[in-house]
């Protein structure tokens, strides 16, 4: 398989470089000021397909050919896309049924990228057929250093209704069962008597009344995955016919809930990534730092590629703001820090038409007299700098559960309350564990764990039977287990394992859950840890001891004198529990706020993981291979202990600390 790719120098800057949106004599200036900025890859073709086959068949590469040999002649890297995320005007014309057709049974309209059916076989055809003329031409070109397929799957076309998509599905579930009664047995269809008789009668999960079949809902969340990968294949096989060049796709982590990228990881010969800031949120550093590490756990610990994220606004979302100044800059070398290998942004130029011409780029509207531009040439100084980084690791005493089935199960309908979210329970263990300063993995339930002190597992509504023994064996073994509420429930089909909740997970917690007790919109309980009290909102249960032992205890709501916080010694190892949505910071204690945080540290501390002290908790650290990364996102200096190396950025040694200004980054290499 190909490794990583190829590049000229250091690690890869640049981003999306659209130059059919603008006259050719502004190529020249394009290239010029990206060897002033430092730029040494672009993605080129993304968007074209409608200029490289203006008629079915019939194929110009006049263009692209002049752009590939601009670019080669400044020492200007390709990663070249193939354009079928947009097909042309006229392939929609020609061929009306591979229009999308939403949940509603409506055809949805065109002018615009992913309009298209993923199971149609006229688009399959056409897709791998310009992906392989591309290949063909362009595989030799020295400018050519990797592949792109595609762009963004599932973005606006994750799930298609219509009937060959239809067909496709009960394609699908054939392989998947043999035979009709096998489905019947798995979704559960004698509730309400919804048998089927044949394969034929299965129909996709149209818009329909309330109580729709939930294991019908899961698997065509599975088929519609299966069938963008097999488009991915199909275009990824097409390019290696003629070139042995890596080939890629870009990801959209932890955005894009309907594709399980644990299944993507293995197609792709390096993981690339888009993440763009929720620029509302506060503290969205911290939810950078999710997606980078997740990305980095999709790709099983090797570098990765950042392929687009904003130097400002985007275009999207509610209320666009742009970077504060330095923020581009963390949030770029943040990404570094957690195991990107590269730097890149959509796009080059800001563009003049279309749906995103008030999105941020490398060139903003104001030109080169202009903050942005002073910032991109900095940033691409500083990523030179940076170069001996490449191609180490991040390592991570602490892994947290992350399974897309899971997330994709527990946000169906009708569950126990509609306060429970998987990202909400991942998020606030994610940011109690930023603010303790711990780096993590994330992993598949299924996956090897023992690497790790620690294992939290914040929300596995769905677990099957293979990965709760994991779990189990993980413990005995002499790991630490750490489990939310609402874990352990249904198997693979959303049926409710067999005996008292929670499930398949009784056995390594040793206890048992009688019942759940959701609370009401904004309402909270009290926890008694023994040394104060802290509040837990959504959700709390009667818990009933096995052979565990109540550590903290509800002191009033429905389940008062119960446990709340729980400690299961097995083997040579031990598991909590938490039936409650302990809050972040919801009292104080001798570290400081307590809640979910302070148990935390308690957990860590019994699981022998290391964490600094005496570091402010807006202060990030993160160690890649021999280089500590030190991100200030306060607003006063902060001098942190215990660091001696020089630093890669401004040459400064370090002799037992190192103080970082205000926004400000330090890399050292200690």
């Amino acid at each position: 398989m190909p490794g990583y790719p190829a590049l000229p120098e250091g690690l890869a800057y640049g981003g999306d470089y659209n130059p059919e949106q603008w006259p050719e004599e502004v190529w020249q200036e394009d290239v010029r000021l990206m060897r002033q900025a430092g730029v040494n890859l672009v993605t080129v073709g993304v968007f074209n397909w409608g200029l490289i086959e203006p008629a079915e068949g019939v194929y110009d590469f006049d263009r692209l050919d002049r752009i590939f040999d601009l670019l080669h002649s400044e020492g200007i890297k390709v990663d070249l896309g193939t354009p079928t995320s947009s097909p042309p005007v006229w392939f929609r014309n020609r061929h009306p049924g591979s229009r999308l057709v939403d949940r509603e049974g409506h055809v949805l309209g065109g002018a615009t990228r992913h309009s298209f059916c993923p199971s149609s076989p006229e688009y399959a055809a056409a897709s791998e057929r310009v992906a392989g003329r591309l290949a063909e031409r362009y595989a030799g070109h020295p400018a050519l250093a990797m592949w792109h397929v595609h762009n963004e799957y599932g973005w606006a076309n994750a799930h298609c209704y219509c009937p060959t998509s239809a067909e496709a599905f009960r394609a699908w579930l054939r392989e998947r069962y043999g035979d009709v009664g096998a489905v019947n047995a798995a979704w559960g269809t004698t509730f309400w008597g919804l048998t089927y008789g044949s394969f034929d009668e299965v129909e996709p999960p149209l818009l329909a009344p309330p109580g729709l079949l939930t294991g019908l809902q899961l698997d065509f969340m599975r088929f519609s995955v299966d069938a963008h990968i097999a488009n991915y294949r199909r275009e990824r096989e097409a390019v290696r016919r003629f070139s042995d060049l890596p080939v890629t796709t870009n990801f959209m982590i932890p955005n894009c809930k309907p594709m399980d990228y644990w299944r993507w990881s293995a197609e792709v010969d390096v993981v690339a990534n888009d993440h763009y800031l929720d620029a509302e949120t506060p503290d969205a550093h911290i939810g950078l730092a999710m997606a980078a590490d997740l990305t980095r756990s999709v790709s099983g610990g090797r570098p990765w590629m950042l392929m687009e994220h904003s130097t400002g606004a985007v275009n999207w979302q509610p209320r666009n703001l742009a970077k504060r100044r330095g923020e581009m800059r963390r949030n770029s070398l943040a990404h570094v820090a957690r195991g990107s290998d590269s730097v890149m942004f959509f796009q080059w130029r800001a563009s003049r038409h279309g749906a995103e011409k008030f999105h941020s780029a490398m060139v903003p509207h104001a030109g080169t007299d202009s903050e942005v531009w002073r910032d991109v040439v900095d940033l691409g100084a500083d990523l030179g700098r940076l170069a001996p980084v490449r191609g180490s690791r991040v390592e991570a005493d602490v892994a947290v559960v992350w399974d897309w089935e899971s997330y994709w199960a527990l946000e169906l309908e009708w569950r126990p309350s509609a306060d429970l979210g998987f990202r909400e329970r991942v998020g606030a263990f994610y940011e109690a564990l930023w603010r303790e300063h711990v780096t993590v993995d994330f992993v598949h339930p299924s996956a090897d764990l023992s690497a790790y002190r620690l294992v939290v597992v914040p929300s596995a509504y769905l677990l099957t039977e293979g990965s709760a023994k994991n779990l189990h064996r993980y413990v005995e073994a002499g790991g630490h287990l750490l489990v939310s509420f609402f874990s352990g429930i249904v198997d693979e089909n959303d049926a409710i394992h067999g005996g008292p909740y929670p499930g398949v997970l009784r056995e390594v917690l040793g206890l048992s859950v009688e019942e759940f007790h959701p609370l009401r919109e904004h309402g909270t309980v009290a926890v008694s840890s023994g040394a104060g009290e802290y509040a837990g909102r959504i959700w709390s249960e009667r818990v009933r001891l096995g052979e565990a032992a109540a550590l903290w205890t509800f002191a009033d709501g429905p389940d008062a004198g119960h446990p709340a916080v729980t400690r299961h010694d097995l083997g040579a190892g031990a598991a909590w529990y938490v039936a409650t949505a302990l809050d972040e910071a919801s009292g104080s204690g001798p570290r400081g706020p307590y809640g979910l945080r302070g148990l935390l540290g308690e957990v860590l501390d019994h699981a022998g993981v290391r964490r600094l002290a005496d570091v402010p908790e807006d202060v990030e650290v993160v160690r890649r291979g021999a280089h500590l990364f030190l991100f200030n996102h306060g607003d006063r200096p902060v001098t942190v202990p215990g660091v001696t190396g020089t630093g890669l950025l401004d040459g400064v040694e370090h002799r037992g600390s190192a103080t970082v200004p205000p926004g400000g980054v330090a890399v050292v290499r200690t």
